[in-house]
Parts: C-alpha cells; structure tokens; sequence
C-alpha cells in the first residue's frame, strides 16, 4: 500500500477564488481524517518573501530575473531540508498547494518565451508533480471586481489585459501537457457548489 501523501494544486488567475476553495478542501479531509497542510508560492521561504516584494512593488527586477526567481523559490519549496514539499508527501502529508508550476507558465509565459519557462521548472516538474491540478475558470472581469472589493492595492500581474493573456497561457499549456491531471471547474458556482464538485472530482484521487 502507498503510504505517501498526495499532492493537490490549486490554479487560477488572481480573484479566481482558489484561497476559499482551499479552506472547503482542508475541511474535508479534515472529516475524512486525512493528514494534510496547506502552503502557496511564493513561498515563505527568502526567495518567495523577495518575489513578494516585488509583486507588490517594494523591488524592481527584470521580467527574466522574476522567472529565474519563481523557479529557484519553487526548487527549495520542494527540496528544503526543514519544510519541504517532497519530505512531507514521502512522510505521508497530503500538501494542497496555492499556484505551482503552472502558474509560472501562465504568468512568466506572459513576458518571456513560454518554452523558456517550461525549461526553467523542468527540475521542479521531474521531482515533484501534482497528484491532480484544480484549475478556477473564471473571467478576468469578474476577477477584477472581487479584487477591487477585497483587497486596498493590486500586485504585479492584476490588469485585465495580462489577466486575460494569462488565462489563454493556461489553457494553452494545459493543452501542450496531455501528461499532467488537470481539472477544469467553473468559478461562477456559488462557492458551496463549486467545493462540492471540487470534491466529487478529486476525492477518488486521494485513495
């Protein structure tokens, strides 16, 4: 029997709803009595806590040394000796994630090459890969008034022109990797419909 843990991922453009999605997982597989912990990249790590400073305008880097960034902070994520993704799953944790490396493709893809980005997180992509990706579609417009409402400033990337690039960037890499496990859910749902469908799709994973 495969005692290791699984490893659920959360996508979607900003506003998409995926910290909310995120609690109503956690709640059920705190019912199912499966051991878990929730994390997102940026990570709290020292290169996560740089790229957050830049999202929100405290540094200015390049848009190819972003990239590079997201890819390191994503290696240590998964490799770090202390609070490492790989120790924990191997140790029977199931990790639910906010963004991995699709987010890279989709956001990074924007500015840079999206091959090139592909090629910088083959390392993350070989070591660890999601038990199954969980993907909020929800239009860039509608994102950007739940932002508006919730949040006093915007990152980086939160305009609608990048948001809807970004959104095509998923579903255009989704299509280039027929390998990983992508499920694709409607971010219009009331968000206590959208859990339950969320739970219905992946639950069969988690065995």
């Amino acid at each position: 029997m495969d005692n290791k843990g699984k490893f659920i991922v959360f996508e979607g453009i900003d506003g998409s709803g995926k910290s909310t999605q995120i609690k109503f997982l956690a709640d059920k597989l705190k019912e199912a009595k499966i051991a878990y912990e929730i994390t997102a990249e940026p990570s709290e790590g020292p290169v996560g806590v740089m790229i957050r400073q830049i999202l929100t305008g405290e540094r200015k880097m390049d848009n190819r040394v972003i990239a590079a960034l997201f890819a390191a902070d994503r290696l240590d994520h998964i490799l770090n000796e202390e609070h490492g993704l790989l120790n924990k799953i191997e140790n029977g944790t199931t990790v639910i994630c906010d963004r991995y490396y699709f987010s890279s493709y989709a956001y990074n893809g924007v500015d840079m090459p999206m091959e090139w980005v592909i090629a910088a997180n083959s390392q993350s992509s070989r070591l660890l890969k999601p038990t199954v990706n969980v993907f909020i579609d929800l239009d860039p417009d509608v994102a950007l008034e739940r932002i508006a409402r919730n949040r006093q400033r915007t990152e980086l990337f939160e305009k609608k022109s990048r948001l809807e690039k970004v959104r095509e960037n998923y579903f255009e890499v989704f299509e280039k990797m027929q390998d990983e496990t992508v499920i694709i859910i409607d971010g219009n749902q009331a968000p206590e419909m959208m859990a339950e469908e969320i739970w219905q799709k992946i639950k069969g994973y988690l065995c």
